[in-house]
């Protein structure tokens, strides 16, 4: 690899870092390419990345980011999945090891706070963003339901009465 390709994937890598909110890192050793083009497309379907990089030049292109204390992860065969939504990197690479365990998950980071492989799976059985979305909305919603089933509840009861006394006479 030339020099200038070296600094052009280590300016790539530092503008993802800068545009990511979770970073996963994995060991991969032993996955063929079927299975790891298999996870590429799970991850680009959650929305997510998935790279698998140089050692050396990832602990460069972590430096003065908020992943900085990711460097000591990069050993070995390792591959990080990345992605702006909290929880959907996780989740897919969770979901992955569950079924091949060839993929071992190392740990990550959330923002500058540094998770084990512990951390990842419990980060990975959170609701996503759009799910916590849909659930806060049904929450504003249920009240407004209730009041106006409420609301509606007397004159029904009423329309009831009065018919009763209309079918008795």
């Amino acid at each position: 690899m030339l020099r200038s390709e070296k600094q052009n994937l280590i300016a790539s890598l530092n503008q993802t870092f800068g545009k990511t909110t979770l970073v996963v890192v994995s060991h991969y050793s032993g996955l063929t390419v079927a299975e790891t083009e298999a996870l590429r497309s799970k991850v680009r379907e959650a929305g997510a990345g998935f790279k698998v990089t140089k050692n050396r030049l990832t602990r460069i292109a972590l430096k003065g980011t908020s992943f900085e204390g990711l460097d000591a992860m990069f050993k070995g065969p390792t591959a990080m999945t990345y992605s702006a939504d909290p929880v959907a990197a996780a989740r897919v690479t969770v979901e992955f090891a569950k079924s091949n365990e060839k993929l071992c998950i190392l740990g990550g980071a959330l923002g500058d706070k540094l998770l084990n492989a512990e951390g990842i799976k419990a980060l990975a059985s959170l609701p996503s963003i759009d799910e916590l979305r849909g659930q806060f909305l049904g929450l504003l919603m249920t009240p407004a339901t209730r009041i106006a089933t409420l609301s509606q509840a007397p004159a029904a009861q009423l329309a009831r009465v009065l018919r009763a006394y209309a079918d008795k006479e």
